[in-house]
């Protein structure tokens, strides 16, 4: 038996790497510079069937991203590309540069919020997210060698001063604020200095040096315990306000001057109660884990709320359909079409937020004690085996709707009862189910939390007390 030639430059992704959103692995162990070349031709080859010509590229502060970098950039090429290498910097800076440069394409390599062994990369093509099916295709493309061929070229194109021009020109002055940042040691530590000292007040700038091995704190700003050292700085120097950045910038942590979290969905309100004043009827979307409180009062100031699927390449699409100019998750990506691109830039939210606080004649704080109080749980996450928690889902689904609930399935299950609601979903990231619950009041949470953990308990995952 003859066996089968396996096609020249053909080059099997490790399956796990190619995720809902983005590409994904562990460097050394999934993830190498051989899979940066290939994943450059096979991204480079839908680039070139979708009539482009030109992909910038940018890399974030991990160890191994230049590396990378230079691996994708030479299978674009290769492909007959031009690539315009925009450098290090945050992924919204790269994002930016897809805009500025008139790119048909745009690949940014970063591990984001991943622990430092960790790296991957988020695309763009013809200025709309790269996920879902794409990614899938890409894999295809690169395991059969299927790929465009061409002389393309290499031009370094760096933009960092267009960019932190760009963000601060929406800054509309007012009261002089003073500001603590916390960059994490990510890609957006320089651009986070300088944002700061274009800034009128008076800032506080931690750990913007770029560390690739984050010394400090695990750069997610969505837990608590790496916001330490920034309410430390809140309370040392007086600051009405705390901004923190994940590891590539696109998703934004925020303290009050009484170093209380102001989460995602809250964020969101403040920057919708701003934007329906100046253009109201306006959509605003949130996604499935967003607090009830914020659907209500987008609607009470006259804006349109429209509940999405989480996952921020999902988000953009929906904006893109709809034309909403305001967006946001919990996870702290915040988009804004309104007066900008639509992607998720924490940068540039920031900006927004502090424009808000300048022009206000009350601190962050009153202002949040302005927000409804409701009383709910953090995300919380499930172990659950890759080939099942999608099935649970659906069990759980099945439970809820013999039993008549009130159920949005936009995304997972989301049910509404008396006390408030619980939400169930299977994570595109991990091998784990997601879920929240939100009450009015402790008694309610505890029986939401009851009720969730039935549901689960029918479906056969037995869960400890959360």
């Amino acid at each position: 038996m003859t066996k089968a030639k396996t096609p020249a430059g053909a080059h099997r992704l490790d399956p796990t790497i190619l995720r809902e959103y983005d590409l994904r692995g562990i460097v050394g162990e999934t993830l190498g510079e051989d899979d940066a070349y290939a994943i450059g031709r096979a991204f480079g080859t839908m680039v070139r069937a979708a009539g482009g010509a030109r992909v910038a590229t940018g890399f974030d502060g991990r160890l191994s991203s230049p590396a990378l970098e230079m691996g994708l950039a030479s299978g674009l090429a290769a492909c007959g590309l031009t690539v315009l290498r925009v450098g290090l910097g945050p992924t919204p800076m790269l994002y930016y540069a897809s805009h500025a440069l008139g790119a048909d394409g745009a690949v940014m390599v970063t591990g984001s919020h991943n622990p430092p062994d960790y790296n991957g990369f988020k695309m763009m093509l013809s200025g709309g997210p790269f996920f879902g099916e794409q990614i899938q295709e890409l894999g295809r493309i690169a395991d059969e060698g299927a790929y465009a061929n061409g002389v393309g070229g290499v031009e370094d194109r760096p933009l960092f001063d267009d960019y932190i021009e760009r963000l601060v020109r929406d800054f509309p002055g007012g009261r002089p604020l003073r500001v603590a940042w916390d960059a994490g040691n990510g890609a957006a530590g320089p651009a986070t200095a300088a944002l700061a000292a274009a800034l009128p007040g008076q800032h506080t700038v931690l750990y913007a040096e770029i560390d690739g091995t984050f010394p400090n704190h695990h750069p997610d700003p969505t837990l608590p315990e790496t916001l330490d050292g920034l309410r430390r700085a809140i309370e040392a120097d007086g600051c009405e306000i705390g901004i923190a950045f994940d590891g590539d910038g696109d998703r934004i942590g925020v303290l009050d001057g009484r170093g209380r979290i102001l989460w995602g969905d809250q964020i969101l309100m403040l920057l919708a109660e701003d934007l329906l004043e100046r253009r109201p009827g306006a959509t605003v979307i949130a996604d499935v884990k967003a607090s009830q409180a914020l659907f209500d009062r987008i609607a009470a100031l006259g804006g349109v709320p429209l509940m999405w699927r989480t996952g921020h390449s999902l988000i953009k699409a929906k904006m893109a359909e709809t034309g909403a100019p305001l967006a946001g998750e919990m996870s702290g990506h915040i988009f804004i079409a309104d007066g900008y691109y639509g992607y998720d830039d924490a940068l540039f939210a920031a900006v927004r937020l502090l424009g808000i606080l300048a022009r206000s004649e009350i601190d962050l704080a009153a202002l949040r004690d302005r927000l409804p109080e409701l009383v709910n749980t953090p995300e919380l996450r499930f172990d659950c085996a890759e080939d099942r928690k999608f099935g649970v889902v659906d069990a759980v689904k099945a439970y809820v709707a013999a039993q008549g609930a009130e159920v949005s399935l936009i995304d997972g299950v989301r049910v509404q009862t008396p006390d408030g609601w619980w939400l169930l979903r299977a994570s595109n990231t991990q091998a784990a189910l997601v879920a929240r619950c939100e009450a009015s009041d402790e008694p309610g949470l505890a029986r939401l939390k009851g009720a969730l953990r039935a549901a689960l308990e029918v479906a056969g995952v037995e869960v400890r007390d959360f």
